[in-house]
């Protein structure tokens, strides 16, 4: 079978790049002829001739908005069967937003299946949303690791005995970069030995500028740039504590790594969060500022870490993951030939 992954046009350690990077790693392990195109919302002419020199057999949307736009305009009047993979941001932003409801519903109606990998979304979007989740299916998560070494404290010259609070994230307001600085900002109140450390693409400049700006003001905390996805999970194992601030979520690929690493997560309770981080078990869920103070400062002390430092390598197997979107993309195919056989 000939698939197809269209992607966003974004920096290619973006969560959709990595998600499209397994699936077509997973899918390939097991007979599949996997390519992945990625596209501006106005696709470019070289977009839909590669499409048609690829002549798949069904396509996988990663961001029903994103991808699911320039699909509906290089495909107009063609069939092809596909698979769109709902994130975080179509489900919270961009079913609210004029200027992308309406494309997102048009291509979840016309979707063989819309797939999510967060059970609670996938629970409270088929609530929200019945006439849009007719064919939604739950994929279970997977996550592969990278081999790739990366000595993070030597690397960017950082204290070695510090206790180091990493926010993996792409730079942009949803991830709420700048809250988590003022929160931090009680954390540190007469101490010298923490750091808070971001690495992440520039997604929205205007937001990352200001973000940088703030970062001036803190010697605690610092931007590292990006770091490669095969790169992450070494970076990962140098960290004490893994924060997630985002106001949404999908399902954030650093915590699946931290997670499935046993590194100790602290995280917005927010139900992209909740899905991964078990409250007491492998992290703490905060919704306030006094509870990420208190927990915060919990965890600066090695002795709480290790309570929190449950390694889970089994739970999120890609290979499981790679298997079941197998069986939905053949689903995929089955049902476009019936709906031509009916037409």
């Amino acid at each position: 079978m000939r698939i197809l992954i269209v992607v966003p046009e974004q920096d290619r350690i973006s969560g959709n790049w990595v998600t499209a990077t397994r699936f077509q790693q997973g899918l390939s392990t097991h007979g599949q002829q996997v390519i992945i195109e990625e596209t501006g919302l106005q696709p470019e002419p070289r977009f839909l001739e590669r499409i048609q020199a690829f002549a798949p057999d069904v396509a996988i949307l990663l961001h029903a908005y994103r991808s699911g736009k320039p699909w509906l305009q290089a495909t107009a009047g063609r069939r092809l069967p596909t698979v769109v993979l709902l994130t975080g941001t179509d489900i919270n932003h961009g079913l609210e937003n004029p200027q992308q409801q309406d494309v997102i519903s048009r291509i979840l109606r016309q979707a063989e299946l819309v797939l999510l990998q967060n059970p609670l979304l996938a629970k409270a979007f088929s609530s929200s949303h019945p006439e849009l989740s007719v064919n939604l299916r739950e994929l279970p998560p997977g996550i592969r690791l990278g081999k790739e070494e990366y000595h993070l404290r030597d690397k960017h010259q950082l204290t070695k005995d510090a206790t180091l609070f990493l926010c993996p994230a792409g730079l942009r307001s949803v991830k709420g970069l700048l809250q988590l600085l003022e929160l931090f900002d009680q954390v540190i109140t007469h101490r010298s030995d923490v750091l808070l450390v971001f690495c992440g693409p520039v997604i929205e400049e205007e937001y990352s500028q200001r973000f940088l700006s703030a970062l001036e003001a803190r010697p605690w905390a610092h931007y590292l740039g990006t770091i490669p996805s095969e790169a992450m999970a070494n970076a990962m194992q140098e960290a004490d504590v893994v924060v997630n601030n985002s106001q949404t979520e999908g399902l954030a690929n650093s915590l699946l790594e931290a997670a499935t690493l046993g590194i100790p997560i602290l995280a917005h309770k927010i139900p992209g969060n909740i899905a991964i981080v078990e409250h007491e078990i492998n992290g703490l869920l905060y919704t306030s500022q006094e509870e990420f103070v208190t927990y915060s400062r919990q965890l600066l002390t090695r002795a709480r870490r290790q309570q929190l430092s449950s390694p889970e390598p089994g739970r999120y197997d890609p290979d499981n993951e790679a298997l079941v979107l197998l069986r939905f993309l053949q689903q995929a195919v089955q049902s476009g030939k019936q709906q031509v056989s009916a037409g």
